[in-house]
C-alpha cells in the first residue's frame, strides 16, 4: 500500500507542477509582453526560459516514469485502459507543443535581450514569436487540464 502512496504522490506532484509551472510562465511572459518594454520582457523571459527547462522539463519526465508503475501497482494494464490511453495521447500532444514553445521562448528571450540593450523597440519576429508562442500553449494548457479531469474522473482508482 505505501508503493501505491508513493506512485501517487510522485504523479500527482509532477503533474501539479507542470500545470502550476506552465500557468505561471504563461502568466508572467503574457504580462510583461503587455507592456511592450523590451528591458521587462528581456528579464522575464530569461527567467522563464530557465523555470520552462527546470520545472516544466521536471513535469514532463515525471509523469510517465510515475504514471505507468502507478497504474501497474494498482492493478490496471494501462494500454487496456481508454483514460489511460486519452491520457497518454493528451501528454504526447502536450509534449509536441511544449518542445517548439523552448525554442520559440528562448529565441523571444535573445530578441528581447537585443532590443533592451541597444534600446531600440522590439522587431516584427518577436511579436510573430509570441503570438506562435501563444498559439502553441493554450492548446497544450487545454490538454494538461483535461488530463486532470481524467485522473479526478476515475474515482474507482484513487
Amino acid at each position: 500500500m505505501e508503493l501505491i502512496f508513493i506512485w501517487k504522490f510522485v504523479h500527482v506532484l509532477g503533474a501539479c507542477v507542470l500545470l502550476g509551472a506552465g500557468l505561471g510562465i504563461a502568466f508572467f511572459l503574457f504580462t510583461a509582453n503587455r507592456t511592450q518594454h523590451p528591458g521587462v520582457i528581456a528579464v522575464t523571459t530569461r527567467i522563464a526560459v530557465v523555470a520552462n527547462l527546470i520545472f516544466i522539463t521536471a513535469g514532463m519526465v515525471v509523469l510517465p516514469l510515475s504514471g505507468w508503475p502507478l497504474a501497474r501497482s494498482i492493478g490496471l494494464l494501462p494500454l487496456e485502459e481508454s483514460w489511460i490511453v486519452l491520457s497518454i495521447f493528451l501528454y504526447l500532444f502536450v509534449l509536441l507543443c511544449w518542445l517548439p514553445v523552448v525554442f520559440i521562448q528562448i529565441r523571444m528571450r535573445d530578441l528581447a535581450r537585443e532590443a533592451a540593450m541597444t534600446t531600440k523597440k522590439l522587431p516584427d519576429q518577436y511579436r510573430r514569436l509570441f503570438v506562435l508562442w501563444f498559439c502553441l500553449g493554450w492548446p497544450a494548457l487545454a490538454a494538461v487540464v483535461a488530463i486532470f479531469v481524467l485522473m479526478v474522473w476515475q474515482p474507482r482508482v484513487w
